[in-house]
């Protein structure tokens, strides 16, 4: 009977402690997903703009890869356009995801921009942006430009230009219009999760 109890007491404090460290680490959790939110924000405000004729011009605008025929991938090849059209930008550097032969991010944006008027000649490709950091490095790294204007959503903006500027890039951001909170639930709670690593 004595044991049965030993048992059980240690049972019950080692399931007190596994609560413990569980909620230690829930909530160690949440304020590292609450600061590093608040730190991306904080370093990319009133650096994005929503209007096009406000946007301050620049030599190269990058426009961040998403999957070909989505609607982030839609909108920001028409706020790309517009920009370009607008003489905000002089070239365009598309960069994304080129990792398998049947799925090719950077030719996709490519063609979709030169469908809306913008010149083949005003486009470069960067095969290898295979996440945010990549496509921000290597805007500079490789291509060789140190101030940028970022074209994607609003959301993805702010961790681009807090990206840039860790790396002594001189960004700025376009947003491109959002979906609705219904359909960008997933991509919203993914990025949020990225800021964190970021």
């Amino acid at each position: 009977m004595l044991s049965q109890c030993a048992r059980f007491i240690r049972r019950l404090c080692f399931t007190r402690r596994a609560l413990t460290v569980a909620c230690f680490l829930l909530v160690a959790a949440g304020v590292a997903l609450f600061y590093s939110n608040w730190l991306i924000v904080n370093a990319s405000q009133h650096l994005t703009w929503n209007d096009i004729q406000t946007v301050p011009a620049r030599n190269v605008g990058l426009v961040l890869g998403a999957k070909p025929g989505n609607r982030y991938f839609t909108r920001r090849i028409n706020t790309a356009a517009a920009l370009y059209h607008a003489g905000k930008v002089k070239w365009l550097l598309v960069s994304g995801d080129n990792g398998k032969k049947e799925y090719d991010e950077p030719s996709a944006m490519q063609q979709a921009l030169i469908a809306k008027g913008v010149p083949e000649a005003a486009i470069f490709c960067d095969y290898a942006g295979f996440s945010t950091l990549d496509s921000v490095v290597r805007a500079r790294k490789v291509f060789g430009e140190s101030r940028i204007t970022i074209i994607s959503q609003a959301f993805h903006n702010q961790r681009a230009i807090w990206l840039a500027q860790q790396y002594g890039i001189d960004a700025i951001g376009v947003n491109a219009p959002d979906l609705n909170k219904r359909h960008g639930t997933y991509t919203r709670l993914r990025e949020k999760l990225a800021r964190v690593s970021a």
